[in-house]
């Protein structure tokens, strides 16, 4: 329990925006309670179907509009941004919608589930947002973060930790069980399963990074 509350504490303290992917809807409280918590919500196009069918009022509907329902379509006209361009998923749109808006500190939930390749190229998308804005995806399972410079982490001892490296620059780790020490990782299960040792950790990198810690 206290493990638990400790990550809702640092996590929820942090929530202003929040994106409703279109993967499996969030049952876990953590995310629910991002959902609960957030000024601002926006759904990735057939993500705003569950959301309004289990009561939500979404600020903005953002996509490409094939999988939102004809119903929702009519009574929610006046929130719904069209983005047509099929060179980004509705996901990459929504978070560029609240970029434009001025909205730089966002959670996404719903990010994975259902469909193995979207939640894969979800998960990897949080490297190039990295750039351009304060996010993190939050699901029933875990936390992922993105990084591109050293980051140390809040912890705990025996979290479980994963480490994803999209660019072939080399790692350093502190406080890690198994730990990296200048290591370039060529794929990516080499950094996965890893453990936490203390209440922090520290990743050493300049490259394009994701971390994972299991609740």
């Amino acid at each position: 329990m206290y493990i638990k509350v400790l990550i809702m504490k640092n996590l929820l303290s942090r929530i202003s925006t929040v994106i409703i992917a279109n993967g499996q809807f969030p049952t876990h409280p953590i995310p629910l309670s991002c959902i609960e918590k957030a000024t601002y919500i926006v759904c990735s196009d057939g993500a705003a179907n569950e959301f309004i069918k289990r009561g939500g009022q979404p600020n903005a509907i953002v996509g490409d509009c094939d999988s939102i329902s004809n119903e929702n379509k009519e009574l929610y006209a006046d929130i719904i941004f069209p983005n047509k361009d099929q060179e980004t998923n509705d996901l990459t749109k929504s978070v560029q919608f609240c970029v434009k808006r001025g909205l730089k500190e966002i959670v996404i939930v719903g990010g994975t589930g259902k469909r193995e390749d979207h939640t894969i190229g979800n998960i990897s998308l949080l490297a190039d947002y990295t750039s351009i804005v304060d996010i993190i995806m939050v699901t029933n399972w875990g936390i992922f973060t993105p990084i591109k410079s050293t980051t140390e982490f809040k912890s705990y001892k025996g979290e479980k930790v994963s480490i994803f490296s999209i660019d072939q620059v080399k790692l350093t780790t502190e406080n890690l069980k198994y730990p990296l020490n200048n290591r370039p990782l060529n794929n990516w299960w080499e950094g996965s399963l890893n453990i936490s040792l203390t209440n922090s950790f520290k990743i050493h990198t300049t490259g394009r990074t994701i971390i994972y810690q299991a609740y």
